[in-house]
């Protein structure tokens, strides 16, 4: 039989297109399904998920794949499906109304609205019968149908009730009473950033790494602060923290210990299990974070995992003209993670004499270590197995590669997951930026091409020539979405970093033109975060202002550390002061909550402590400008701005009356007064540890 097609069909969205032959009367978000509840009167059911999310399928294949089930939504609502990625903007909006109805949130988010868009009821996964005290799906169809009916008055009450609420809650992005420009200094202190690492260390997990309980989640921002505090600081304590989680990362479940790359979480606190899919941002921030780690300590295993990590971009979610898909599916086949897991019986098939060997360091048992089958993980660094079984370790570590290989290329033979093809901009600068530093820890030229090229894609793709706005996704045809905050935010800070890798000034130029965009079309003053859509997007009840750093930064974190970047390379005061004002004003909730503000808080030590201004100068092309340059990239050196020269230049204030010579010189500057150049990047690390003890000397007099 034909199977009945419904308006998704007409979508690019995977996820979409997952729903297309549902009997269910789907429409995408827009014009025709609103204007339709509004003519007849009928509420609204949005339903919001992500093509990774494996309570998505689950209640596709039970509740709208359903005839009887799709006839009752299809009679009573105007059903509309949403993909959260593609439309961010309406997922906070809604997951805000859920979570204040329930006091919990998660996918699939399902929420009824009244005709004109307002939220009055909602939930996430519904089963299609009462289990454990949870209505069925079909219930509340029902009681909602009733209800609407009934009581029409009531809910439209309640609609705008949670409306103010959304209003009122939204007010934390508010600038507070007290004038900002009155205590500033007090509040960048280093005291407070002692207070912000005390707190962060309360919640950390000493023995298996990680901040909280299960489910554990990367939070790559909370150990990138502990990365910087343990730089101005020396406190052995952050460093430790932050090395523990992503050693245990490294080794547990949530790394692909065969394909590289890492799964968006785990569900016990030993990174053991983890919810199977891979999204690109998470990979995106951990590379980040691993290559700074990388620049800190030198560890291999920091090096093999940022290389696994990118070469299973590269190889897995990379599109033909160097965009990075959005993610892998957790499911094959029907099931979670059976992609990922293995019999011990099939890898002795695989593997031969090797697989004891083999199975005896990764963990894998007759029994399995979850649900009857083995997640590939291990206990024990290389070196120390190795020397447990008296085995050379360098000779053990080809072994196992040639084992990975064997059972990577058995593993391609299975039903893959579900790849996402949709190309987010936002997503991708992230992406970009984690080459660019992972080309600035390993020097590794391949990591600096692609970012090079996926820049292009972004510039050329995403981008309006006439009016300059940007696009938020791209599904290989056209771009379309206007961008949101994250998008201009991000692309404005991988802009930056390429230029680092490149000293290419005119990506700065480009980052400038986006922030003065931003500024016009996010802001609203001086003193006050962005909100996260532009001005003027008429389908939205609300327009919010995101704060929180969660799973990805938050687009106004990353924006005030752009401005703050830009201020120094223009010459631009108000950016700086836009940026001290925002943070200033949310110094409360970055105290006492710095878990959920990790970029905030680190945004505090590079005001704290002041932004190192740093120039190489040296003859284009030269051996001497090129190897200072590389070694300097090589460097742990957080809160800089770092800009190169080839000849003599004015325009740039950071540029303007520095030299050139056959000898490469390096500049340490504040405020544009600068040392007397070095020629060795050892000597431009006794000039910074020498501010920094200087700055918290004269801090902790003045305090």
């Amino acid at each position: 039989m034909q199977k009945k097609t419904n308006r998704l069909a007409f979508e690019s969205s995977p996820y979409l297109l997952q729903h297309a032959h549902n009997p269910v009367d789907w429409y995408p978000w827009g014009e025709e399904a609103l204007q339709r509840a509004k003519k007849e009167n009928l509420p609204i059911l949005v339903s919001i998920g992500y093509s990774a999310c494996h309570w998505c399928h689950v209640m596709e294949r039970e509740s709208f794949e359903d005839p009887e089930i799709a006839k009752l939504m299809n009679e009573n609502f105007v059903n509309i499906k949403i993909d959260r990625e593609e439309r961010p903007d309406l997922d906070h909006i809604y997951m805000d109304a859920v979570q204040a109805m329930s006091g919990s949130g998660g996918w699939p988010l399902n929420v009824f609205l009244t005709s004109d868009t307002k939220p009055f009821y909602g939930g996430t996964y519904f089963p299609p019968k009462p289990i454990y005290n949870r209505v069925s799906w079909k219930e509340l169809l029902l009681s909602i149908t009733a209800t609407f009916k009934s009581k029409r008055n009531e809910i439209e009450s309640q609609a705008e009730n949670l409306v103010a609420h959304l209003i009122q809650s939204n007010r934390i992005g508010q600038i507070s009473n007290a004038n900002p420009k009155d205590q500033p200094v007090n509040f960048f202190v280093p005291q407070h950033l002692d207070t912000i690492f005390e707190k962060i260390m309360k919640s950390a997990d000493r023995e298996m790494g990680g901040f909280g309980h299960a489910p554990k989640f990367p939070q790559t921002s909370i150990i990138q602060y502990l990365l910087h505090y343990y730089y101005y600081t020396r406190n052995e304590q952050a460093l430790e923290q932050a090395c523990l989680s992503l050693d245990k990362m490294i080794a547990g479940g949530i790394h692909d210990q065969l394909g590289g790359g890492f799964a968006r979480y785990s569900t016990d606190n030993k990174w053991l299990v983890p919810h199977f899919e891979k999204m690109l941002y998470d990979n995106a921030l951990l590379v980040s974070v691993l290559s700074e780690a990388y620049q800190l300590t030198k560890k291999p295993s920091y090096r093999k995992a940022i290389e696994n990590a990118i070469g299973f971009i590269e190889s897995e979610m990379t599109s033909p003209e160097n965009g990075f898909y959005a993610a892998l599916d957790a499911d094959s086949e029907g099931e979670e993670g059976k992609y990922y897991v293995w019999d011990k019986v099939e890898i002795e098939a695989v593997l031969g004499e090797d697989a004891a060997l083999f199975c005896e360091y990764y963990q894998v048992s007759e029994n399995g270590n979850w649900e009857g089958a083995n997640i590939l993980y291990y206990e024990r660094e290389m070196e120390n197995f190795a020397k447990e079984k008296n085995i050379d370790a360098a000779k053990l570590s080809l072994l196992f590669d040639v084992c990975r290989e064997k059972l990577l290329s058995h593993r391609f033979n299975r039903q893959r997951p579900q790849l996402d093809i949709k190309i987010i901009l936002g997503w991708n600068a992230l992406m970009n930026i984690a080459l660019s530093k992972a080309y600035a820890a390993l020097g590794n030229e391949k990591h600096r091409e692609l970012a090079i090229a996926n820049m292009e894609l972004m510039l050329q793709h995403f981008k309006d020539g006439q009016s300059g706005k940007l696009f938020h996704s791209y599904d290989g045809i056209q771009a379309k979405f206007p961008a949101f905050l994250d998008d201009y935010s991000f692309l404005i800070a991988a802009l930056i970093q390429i230029q680092e890798i490149t000293s290419n000034s005119n990506y700065l130029l480009e980052a400038k033109e986006l922030a003065a965009y931003s500024i016009a079309e996010f802001s609203e003053d001086s003193v006050s975060p962005f909100y996260y859509t532009q001005k003027g997007q008429k389908d939205i009840i609300v327009r919010k202002k995101e704060i929180y750093d969660g799973a990805m930064p938050s687009g106004n974190s990353v924006m005030a550390f752009n401005l703050l970047y830009l201020s120094v390379i223009f010459d631009i005061p108000d950016w700086r002061e836009h940026t001290i004002n925002i943070c200033f004003a949310l110094r409360k909730v970055i105290i006492d909550y710095p878990s959920s503000f990790a970029i905030w808080a680190t945004l505090t030590q590079a005001i704290t402590y002041g932004i190192s201004e740093i120039v190489i100068t040296g003859k284009e092309k030269s051996e001497s400008l090129n190897f200072t340059i590389k070694e300097f990239l090589k460097t742990f050196i957080p809160n800089k701005v770092y800009q190169s020269a080839t000849r003599d230049s004015g325009n740039s204030p950071l540029l303007d009356s520095k030299p050139v010579h056959e000898i490469a010189k390096i500049y340490l500057c504040k405020n544009y007064s600068c040392k007397q150049p070095v020629t060795e990047i050892i000597e431009l690390e006794r000039l910074l540890f020498a501010d920094v003890h200087k700055i918290l000397h004269e801090k902790s007099n003045n305090k």
